[in-house]
C-alpha cells in the first residue's frame, strides 16, 4: 500500500492539504476494501464495490502523486488547482466499476470549484478589500458541486446510494459554512452527515434493507470524508465505516439469487468525443441496458454501463467518438466470486480490435484492448488478471512482440497465488479458436494442452497496406501496395485487397483445413466478406466459413485456417 502521509491540523485548503487528504482516503479505502466488497449487493451483488472504490483513489493518489514529484523538474503544482485537477483526472482515468465512476465525478466536481475559486464570500484583506475566499464556504460550494455533478451523471438516481450520502454531506457542509465553520469544521459537519445518511440506507433501497446491509458505495465515500476531516484537523476519525458500522450488517444472502434477470455484462471505457456527442451516447447506451454513468468532461468521459450485449455498447461508443481502454466483464463471473471464493478458471484475452474484445467478452474472456503502434503495459494486463478474480488463468497474448508483457504480467500474478499459463498465440484469429475449445470444466493441465494445440493449427494470415517502399521475402513493395501475410511473413503483394485476400486464402488452404475465419477491419465492406466467402465455397466444398467485425483498430483482415 502506498506511504500514507501524515495529517497536520490546518485551516487552509491548499495543494498540500489536497495531497495529504488523497494519501488519507487511500488508506482508509484500503482497510474496508474487503469489508466494503463483502456487502456489495446494489446494483449488483458481485463483491467488488471496495476493490472498485480503492483502485479509483490507487488511479488518482497516483496521478497526484506524479504531480508533485514534477517538483524536481520546475513544473510541480504549486497552485490548489494544479493538485485537484491531476487528482481529478487520475480517478477519471483510473475509475472502476459503478461506484468508482461516481467516485470519479465526485472528484471532478471538488476539482471545479477548488480549482477556479468562484465567487465565494472573501477575507477583507489589510487596505479592507476583498481578499482570498473563505475556505470553509469554498469547501462547502465544492462538495455541493461534487454532489451535484455526481446526480447528474448517473442515467437514472437511485436514493439510498452513495449519491444520497453525498447529497446529506453537502448540505450538512453548507450549514457549517454559514455559520462560518472553518474547513475543518465543515468536513467534520460533512463526514458526520455522511455516517447518519448511510444507517438510513437500508431503509431507502429494498435490496439493502432485505440483506441487512447499508449501501456499500456509501460506505467507501464516508471513508473519503473522514479522510478529509483528518487532513484538515489532524484527528482521526474515531470510527471507521466498515467495520464499526453505523448499523449492524449480516452476512449478506447468496448473491447469485440476486439481479439474476439484469444484464450479463459490465462495459466500461474511456472515450474521446464532444459533449453534443456523448448526449446522444446517453440515450443509445440507456435504451440498451441499465447502471449507466458517464462521467468527465472537456473532450474526455469515461462510460459505465451493465448490458446484454456488450458490442452494441462499444458500437454506440465508435459511433460517438473514440472509445479506449476497453473493459467487458461478464457477471456470472463477478457472482460466482461474491460468494467468497475465487472462480476456478478464466481467460484472459489480448485483442488488436473493439469488435473482437466485444466478440471475447460475449465468450466470457476477461479482455484488453491494444491500438496499432502502442505497446502493451504490463501493468494493464495484470489489472486484467486481477479483474479476472480466477485461481487459475489462461493468457492469450495475441501477438509474438506482446508475449514478453504477458510473461511479466503472468510472474506478477503469481506471486499472489495465481496459477496462470501464457499460450503463445501469434494472432488474434489464433486466440479466438483457443477460446472456442476452452474447458472450464476440465483440468487445467487438460485445457491449457486443447487450447495451445487449438492455437498451434490455426495457420494465420492478415493483409495490411504498405507505407513505404520497402524489400520483403516476396518481392519489392510500394507504398499503398496491399500485402498478403502468412504467418508473420509477406507472402503475396498486390493492388486490390480482395483479389490478395483471395491469393492468400488459396495459399494456406493449400495445405487443407476445415475451417477459415475472417476478421473484417472497420473500413471493409461487406461485399469483401461475401466474395470471399463465395471464393472458399466454390473451391473448398468442405471448407465453412465464418466471418467476424473486427472493429476499430483491427487490421483490414485477418485470416484464420483451421
Amino acid at each position: 500500500m502506498p506511504h500514507e502521509l501524515q495529517p497536520q491540523a490546518t485551516d487552509e485548503l491548499d495543494a498540500e492539504a489536497v495531497r495529504t487528504w488523497s494519501s488519507l482516503a487511500l488508506a482508509a479505502l484500503g482497510r474496508a476494501r474487503e469489508d466494503i466488497d463483502a456487502i456489495n449487493v446494489y446494483p449488483v451483488a458481485d463483491a467488488d464495490t471496495g476493490t472498485n472504490l480503492y483502485l479509483t483513489a490507487e488511479s488518482a493518489d497516483l496521478a497526484l502523486t506524479e504531480a508533485f514529484a514534477k517538483v524536481t523538474e520546475g513544473t510541480a503544482p504549486t497552485s490548489l488547482d494544479q493538485a485537484v485537477r491531476a487528482w481529478a483526472h487520475g480517478a477519471l482515468l483510473g475509475a472502476r466499476g459503478n461506484s468508482g465512476t461516481i467516485l470519479a465525478q465526485l472528484l471532478r466536481g471538488v476539482a471545479e470549484v477548488l480549482g477556479e475559486q468562484p465567487d465565494e464570500p472573501r477575507r477583507p484583506d489589510e487596505h479592507g478589500q476583498p481578499g482570498e475566499p473563505v475556505p470553509g464556504r469554498l469547501l462547502a460550494r465544492a462538495l455541493t458541486r461534487a454532489a451535484q455533478e455526481a446526480y447528474a451523471a448517473v442515467a437514472h438516481p437511485v436514493e439510498g446510494t452513495m449519491l444520497t450520502v453525498a447529497g446529506a454531506a453537502a448540505r450538512a457542509g453548507e450549514a457549517a459554512a454559514a455559520a462560518a465553520g472553518s474547513p475543518a469544521n465543515v468536513a467534520r459537519a460533512a463526514y458526520d452527515a455522511a455516517r447518519a445518511a448511510l444507517a438510513e440506507t437500508p431503509g431507502q433501497l429494498a435490496a439493502l434493507g432485505r440483506a441487512g446491509v447499508v449501501d456499500a458505495g456509501g460506505c467507501g465515500l464516508v471513508a473519503v470524508l473522514g479522510a478529509l476531516w483528518q487532513a484538515l484537523s489532524g484527528q482521526a476519525p474515531a470510527v471507521e465505516p466498515v467495520p464499526g458500522r453505523a448499523v449492524p450488517v449480516p452476512q449478506p444472502p447468496d448473491p447469485c439469487e440476486q439481479e439474476a434477470d439484469g444484464p450479463a455484462y459490465e462495459v466500461v471505457y474511456l472515450l474521446e468525443a464532444s459533449e453534443e456527442a456523448v448526449g446522444h451516447l446517453r440515450e443509445r447506451l440507456d435504451g440498451l441496458g441499465d447502471s449507466l454513468v458517464v462521467v468527465g468532461g472537456d473532450g474526455l468521459w469515461n462510460v459505465h454501463v451493465h448490458v446484454d450485449d456488450p458490442g452494441a455498447a462499444v458500437e454506440a461508443g465508435v459511433v460517438a467518438g473514440r472509445p479506449y481502454r476497453i473493459r467487458i466483464t461478464h457477471f456470472g463471473d463477478e457472482r460466482r466470486r461474491a460468494r467468497g471464493a475465487r472462480a476456478q478458471r478464466a481467460v484472459v484475452a489480448v485483442v488488436p480490435g473493439e469488435g473482437l474484445a466485444a466478440l471475447c467478452g460475449e465468450a466470457g474472456a476477461t479482455t484488453v484492448l491494444v491500438r496499432p503502434g502502442e505497446p502493451l503495459a504490463v501493468a494493464e494486463l495484470a489489472d486484467a488478471i486481477r479483474r479476472a478474480h480466477a485461481r487459475e488463468v489462461v493468457l492469450l497474448p495475441g501477438g509474438a512482440e506482446l508475449r514478453p508483457a504477458a510473461a511479466a504480467a503472468a510472474e506478477q500474478a503469481r506471486v499472489d497465488g495465481v496459477r496462470v499459463a501464457v499460450i503463445p498465440t501469434r494472432s488474434a484469429v489464433q486466440g479466438l479458436a483457443a477460446l472456442a475449445v476452452h474447458d472450464p470444466d476440465g483440468t487445467f493441465d487438460e485445457d491449457v494442452v486443447a487450447m495451445t494445440a487449438a492455437a498451434g493449427a490455426t495457420r494465420y494470415g492478415e493483409l495490411a497496406v504498405a507505407e513505404r517502399q520497402s524489400f520483403t521475402s516476396a518481392g519489392i513493395c510500394q507504398a499503398g501496395d496491399v500485402l498478403g501475410l502468412i504467418d508473420g511473413d509477406v507472402a503475396v503483394i498486390g493492388s486490390d485487397l480482395t483479389e490478395t485476400a483471395e491469393a492468400v486464402l488459396e495459399r494456406m488452404l493449400g495445405s487443407g483445413g476445415e475451417l477459415v475465419t475472417l476478421v473484417l477491419g472497420p473500413e471493409v465492406p461487406d461485399a469483401v466478406a461475401e466474395r470471399l466467402e463465395a471464393y472458399v465455397l466454390h473451391g473448398h466444398l468442405a471448407v465453412d466459413t465464418v466471418t467476424y467485425r473486427g472493429g476499430r483498430y483491427s487490421a483490414p483482415l485477418l485470416i484464420g485456417v483451421e
